[in-house]
């Protein structure tokens, strides 16, 4: 950016030197990024369930919604609690085509079979039957 200043009658031009620095905020991104990092995991799963053992696991590529029934047979979707009358309808607003929508549902090893057959209707009755069930590998150095 050029300037004119009148000098007692000499016009001389000046040109303003300002350049950003942007090292402090090179150094704030990277701040973010290292915080986001380490909280992003803890964010993922709030709720504390000890899902079943099994020899075969898939690791979990994609990010989808989760359905979680806690050892006190609450159920979660995503974090939030809901009342599983209300999961139905929850689970059609969240996604218009039913059909390919994939729901986790990770339920505690101390949950009884009913409880998890009552939550598999319920997310049957929105219209979603790809169910993935969430497991843990399985300990083979034993």
């Amino acid at each position: 950016m050029a300037f004119s200043v009148s000098n007692g009658g000499n016009f001389r031009t000046q040109t303003a030197l300002a350049e950003i620095n942007i090292t402090p905020l090179v150094d704030v991104v990277l701040v973010l990024l290292v915080i986001f990092m380490i909280s992003a995991p803890v964010l993922q799963s709030g709720i504390e369930v000890a899902v079943p053992k099994t020899k075969t696991v898939r690791e979990i590529t994609e990010q989808r919604q989760v359905v979680t029934i806690d050892r006190e047979q609450r159920v979660f979707l995503g974090d939030q609690p809901i009342n599983l009358a209300d999961l139905p309808t929850r689970l059609r607003k969240s996604n218009g085509d039913e059909t390919k929508q994939v729901i986790y549902l990770r339920a505690d090893e101390k949950v009884p079979f009913g409880a998890f057959a009552s939550v598999m209707d319920a997310v049957k009755q929105a219209g979603i039957t790809n169910i993935s069930i969430v497991t843990q590998p399985l300990d083979n150095r034993k």
